[in-house]
This record gives structure tokens, sequence and C-alpha cells, in this order.
């Protein structure tokens, strides 16, 4: 067996086999599938096309599948290979699907499945990333990571993991996925080995995996410790792989640091929570969004006070603090037009008709 990092124990009956000459080549024996929005009808059409005696091991996260089960979204086993729900310590065979288990990291050691209760990546748990990073990390080159429809930008980082320790990527067709977000996000990061339209899948993976594995190379360090982070333990050493960063952490607050190998740009904070660039750009703006629609009650608010006030000060006949008042109110209508074209919404104060005291609603 060629070594990854150590040698690596056989995986069921799925080792390589050994010749006169020597060890033979690794099969690419781990296949890792990885989708969101719209993965579950090309993920049926591969299970479909998979071979009853194939020699691989099969594993699938859908990030939409965090919230129950995943047997359930795909049904009755579209091929025939069984549909295992994956159960942590469970020991790897050829010839089965594993499927991850609700709001559990799926991760990959030689020879065993570990359920991993670590920070959420990207906000989902179980993760596409999580996934292809701790496979890379166990199984090197054996490995033919997989990314179907999906939205945002997940699953690219895992497949660069895949692709650094001499792995094959296999991507949909962005042009035929529901959501062609993650696979086209992928094939602008990764140099895939394949991309194939939905009805293609299948006979392209069945390709990849025939395919003879290469040379083993050496781990990058940021994985081993990624991989940690995913599996819920304690004492991982962010500074190691990743800067500091002015950016906070949606998740918890903290300060996210900017990791530094890869091809996707991507964050971490200390409590474990991971984005892509993308993905936190996407957060933050969900988060601008719900601060600017809280301030926009805020001011109308305040400009509904003021405007009763001038109101109250006319009818005492103090006119220049009324004055006072509704230069005030006019500043806050400003406010209010500002905010609201920040929303995009595009309405004018005056559109809600107006209040006590002639003042806008």
């Amino acid at each position: 067996m060629a070594p990854h990092r150590r040698a690596l124990p056989a995986q069921g009956d799925a080792g390589a086999a050994r010749d006169a000459d020597g060890p033979a080549a690794p099969p690419h024996d781990i296949v890792v599938i990885g989708g969101s929005a719209g993965a579950v009808a090309p993920l049926r059409a591969i299970l479909a096309g998979l071979p009853a005696e194939s020699p691989a091991a099969y594993f699938v996260a859908l990030h939409t599948a965090s919230g129950g089960s995943l047997a359930a979204r795909i049904g009755r086993p579209p091929g025939p290979l069984p549909l295992v729900p994956a159960e942590d310590g469970m020991a790897i065979r050829p010839g089965r699907v594993y499927l991850a288990a609700a709001d559990r990291h799926l991760l990959l050691e030689p020879g065993t499945i570990r359920l991993g209760r670590g920070p959420r990546e990207n906000i989902s748990r179980p993760a596409v990333d999580a996934l292809f990073r701790s496979a890379a990390l166990a199984y090197g080159p054996r490995v033919v990571g997989v990314l179907l429809s999906g939205l945002l930008h997940d699953g690219a980082a895992g497949l660069d993991a895949i692709k650094r320790c001499g792995g094959l990527a296999l991507v949909q067709d962005p042009d035929e996925a529901e959501a062609p977000d993650m696979p086209r996000s992928a094939l602008a990061a990764v140099p895939a080995d394949a991309c194939a339209p939905t009805d293609g899948l299948g006979a392209a993976l069945a390709r990849l995996v025939a395919l003879p594995a290469g040379p083993p190379g050496p781990v990058p360090e940021d994985l081993a410790l990624e991989v940690a982070i995913a599996a819920g333990r304690p004492g991982a050493d962010l500074e190691r792989a990743a800067d500091p960063s002015p950016i906070t952490c949606p998740g918890c607050g903290g300060v996210l640091s900017q990791i530094r190998e890869g091809r996707v740009l991507r964050f971490r904070c200390q409590v474990g929570h991971a984005y892509t660039a993308e993905a936190l750009a996407d957060m933050q703006g969900d988060a601008l969004e719900d601060a600017l629609r809280v301030a926009l009650r805020i001011v109308k608010e305040r400009a509904e006070l003021v405007g009763r006030m001038a109101g109250d000060a006319r009818r005492r006949g103090n006119g220049l603090v009324a004055a006072m008042y509704e230069e005030r109110a006019r500043e806050y209508d400003g406010h209010v037009r500002t905010i609201r074209q920040a929303l995009g919404t595009g309405h004018d104060l005056r559109e809600a008709g107006a209040g006590p005291g002639g003042r806008p609603g």
C-alpha cells in the first residue's frame, strides 16, 4: 500500500493489490459527493449508475439535509448499492454509500467514519468542505471529489484540498445545475479533472475511479488543523494556519482570521466558525439590511415624536421651540429617505400618508 503521511490501512477489501513487481498503484476507492440546493436529482443519477460490485466507498453530504434525514430526501436507493446512515466509529467498506447524519460533520479517518460536533462551516453542519477536507487528509490521491448543484461558494475549498493532496475533482456542469453557484465557483477556483452534465456524471465518475491513483505527497498542515476543528477536538491553534483580520465573525462576534493556504479566500474565528469570502459577504449584507431596517424604524419614530413636540409647542404659542423641533424633524425626514434608498425601497417618506400634526405617518 502506498503511504500517505503514514501507511494507510486497507479499506475493507478495497486496498491495492500487490503483484510480483511490488505494490500496485492504489485505486481511487474513496468518493466524496457534496452539494446543496438542487443536488438530489444529480445525486440520484450518479447512484443509479454505480456498479453492484464497486471497489469504492461513497460518502454524501448535502447542506440542504442538515435539518433532517438525508436518506429521506434521496428516497428509495436508485442503484444497486445500499444507502447507509453514517455512524461514529463505523468501519469503511467498499460498495456502500454512506450518508451524512443530521447536524454532524461527516469526517473520514483511515478505515473509519467519524461524526464531528465542531462549529458550522458556511452556516452548515454537515459541511461539504469538512467532508472533502477530511477525505483528502486521510486518503490523499485515492480520493475523487464530486461537487453538485448548490448556492453560494461552498465546496470549492474542500475540492481544492482534495486536489492539493493529489486527488481528482468532478464538477457538475453549472449550465445544467438547478443552482449553479457551487459548481461555477469550484470551476473558477480549482482545476477540475472533469465537468459533466447530469446524465453524464455517472460515466465521468466511473472513468475517474478506474484511473490509478498517483503517488502520495506531503500533507498540508492546515488540513489537519481544520479537520480537528470540524471534529470538535479542542486545542487547535488557528495561528498556525491563519492571520487575524479586522473582520468580525457573524456567528459569535469574535475576530476572524484569514486562512493562508489554498485557492479559495476563507476565514475562521477562534471558536471555529468558517466562511468563504462570498458567504461572509452575503451574511454581512443580510446583517446590514437588518440593521438598516431597525435604524429606519427608530428614525421614523424619532421624526414622529419631534413632529408632535413641534405641534405641541405651536399650540402653546412657543414659536422658537416649535421651529427648532420642525428643523430637527426635517433632518430626520432626510435620514429616513437616505436609509430607504440604501435598502433599495425608493419610497418617499410622504407616500405613507400624513400623521398627526401634519407629519408623515
